[in-house]
């Protein structure tokens, strides 16, 4: 096994450009095994910091090289390297290890987008092909440092596409998704499924406590909260509730002080941001202001002026210079319809349509120091992943 573990993992350094920072040869003798591992850096941590076992991840290396071996592999490497050898699996799963390639920069942000995906097309009398059913939604990743595009794997008891408008959050590495509709009957759905990049699989978590749509939604420290929305009977919420990942239980948070349908979220610092929305006797008003969740306190508090009045805010919400929310659909007119925006550090995804009916763009919004400057670079983007994006979140892997 530990021969069997070393030849792969040797593999997987010599196919992989990422590792220039190592050099790293291993060589197989009859009896035992010898390695040499040079680095550009000293290991960023001691063996003995750590509550898992780190012994023998490589044979005949320190603990701590070991360690720094594995730190360098790039998440892409993960679902292969899990599969080396048991150590290696409780290493790369565990949420200490996250937390520490976190906190030496070796995570890496992408984009998790809801997007159509390629519908079926048949031929017809005036032989311009027509699609044979509904729009189907799956999970699309975009990888801004290397401009790839990928979608993950269906979720077992979706297999034909993702809920209709489930909302998307992510916490340490992980991928949650939560609510919308059957994408069969269109009824409300409470389901919420957690993917772990390092597995490259789905699990099934515990469902929201009651059934809601178009609610807001935001994620830290390992909690996904929402607010707002509307019920089955389409009467519009002010009820909110966080979602513990570790623990995978829900708690219910004190309710905002007015109900707020179609409103969005946005995580500024430790606070969580409830933008705009409308009232159950006011239906599509959108209104003007926020409500705003202090995480530390879990009191809410009113920011009235924070959003204008009959502007829908959904998935659209940015963070301008001055600290004061912005639309993104006011970037440029290539993306006033239809807009969805997601931070990736050192800029933002935007995608949009110039008009209602036209195809979405996908660009790049740059950022400087004082925020995005609004000039955006467009993306090209391979045709299986030119569907219609319906909302998406940034996730750090």
């Amino acid at each position: 096994m530990a021969y069997d573990a070393i030849a792969q993992y040797t593999s997987l350094m010599q196919n992989n450009a990422s590792f220039f920072l190592a050099n790293i040869t291993c060589s197989l003798a009859a009896k035992g095994t010898s390695c040499l591992i040079c680095f550009a850096a000293k290991p960023h941590f001691s063996a003995k910091m750590w509550s898992i076992e780190l012994t023998d991840l490589i044979p005949g290396l320190p603990a701590e090289l070991g360690l720094e071996c594995l730190t360098r592999l790039p998440y892409s490497a993960h679902p292969v390297a899990s599969r080396v050898c048991s150590p290696w699996r409780t290493l790369l799963e565990s949420q200490e290890f996250y937390h520490h390639r976190k906190k030496i920069a070796r995570t890496h942000k992408v984009a998790c987008l809801v997007q159509a995906l390629p519908r079926k097309l048949v031929a017809s009398e005036s032989d311009v092909p027509k699609s044979t059913e509904s729009p189907s939604f799956g999970i699309t990743v975009f990888d801004p440092v290397s401009r790839s595009w990928d979608r993950l794997d269906p979720v077992p008891q979706y297999p034909n596409g993702m809920p209709l408008f489930c909302q998307l959050a992510s916490c340490e590495g992980k991928l949650v998704a939560i609510g919308g509709w059957d994408p069969v009957s269109y009824s409300p759905v409470t389901d919420v499924f957690v993917y772990d990049f390092t597995t490259s699989r789905w699990k099934k978590a515990n469902d929201m406590p009651s059934k809601r749509s178009f609610f807001a939604i935001g994620s830290d420290a390992g909690r996904v909260y929402v607010a707002g929305g509307h019920d089955e009977n389409k009467d519009a919420l002010k009820s909110a509730w966080v979602y513990d990942v570790r623990l995978d239980e829900w708690t219910e948070l004190t309710q905002m002080s007015q109900e707020r349908d179609e409103c969005q979220g946005v995580m500024i610092g430790s606070e969580f941001w409830v933008v705009s929305g409308y009232r159950t006797e006011s239906q599509g008003v959108f209104e003007a202001g926020a409500e705003v969740l202090e995480l530390g306190s879990g009191r809410w508090r009113l920011e009235d002026e924070a959003w204008e009045a009959g502007h829908c805010p959904r998935h659209c919400v940015g963070v301008g210079e001055d600290g004061r929310l912005v639309s993104r659909g006011e970037l440029d007119s290539a993306v006033r319809v239809g807009t969805c925006g997601v931070i990736l550090g050192g800029g933002t995804l935007v995608v949009g349509s110039e008009y209602q009916g036209s195809s979405q763009g996908f660009y790049m919004a740059e950022e400087t120091e004082g925020g995005q400057n609004g000039k955006l670079d467009r993306i090209s983007v391979p045709d299986e992943f030119s569907g219609f994006v319906q909302s998406g979140c940034c996730v750090e892997i």
